[in-house]
């Protein structure tokens, strides 16, 4: 689903409540994590990109909570870190059934690793 929210914060408040908290917290990652890249709203969600390009993203759907890793070598990289029941895998996106399911640790090892890449973006 797409947000018409035209600026981060007000997609977070616009949320379901039972996802705020995740939400928020992924957008903390993202701020502290993607050093060099800019926050905007893209695609009716938040987006981080760098030159240009948007490589991280987030977004509240009806059924899940969806990260967006977009740089292949970083989602291949972390694959077998992602097969947990509850969370199904994209190509460039990591769905969780529910927002106990996202594992911080490993989200942050993506955004470190995303901002260190150089592979090609999906």
């Amino acid at each position: 689903m797409q947000s018409q929210a035209k600026d981060v914060t007000t997609y977070l408040e616009e949320a379901p409540a039972e996802r705020q908290a995740a939400l928020v917290q992924l957008r903390k990652h993202c701020r502290s994590l993607l050093k060099g890249f800019e926050e905007s709203m893209q695609y009716g969600m938040p987006c981080y990109s760098r030159n240009g390009v948007v490589e991280v993203g987030f977004a509240s759907q009806k059924h899940f909570i969806g990260l967006y890793i977009l740089r292949t070598d970083v989602m291949k990289t972390h694959q077998d870190l992602l097969k947990i029941k509850g969370v199904s895998l994209g190509k460039g996106c990591i769905r969780y059934s529910k927002p106990e399911k996202i594992d911080f640790e490993v989200v942050k090892k993506m955004l470190k690793a995303t901002v260190e890449s150089k592979g090609e973006v999906c």
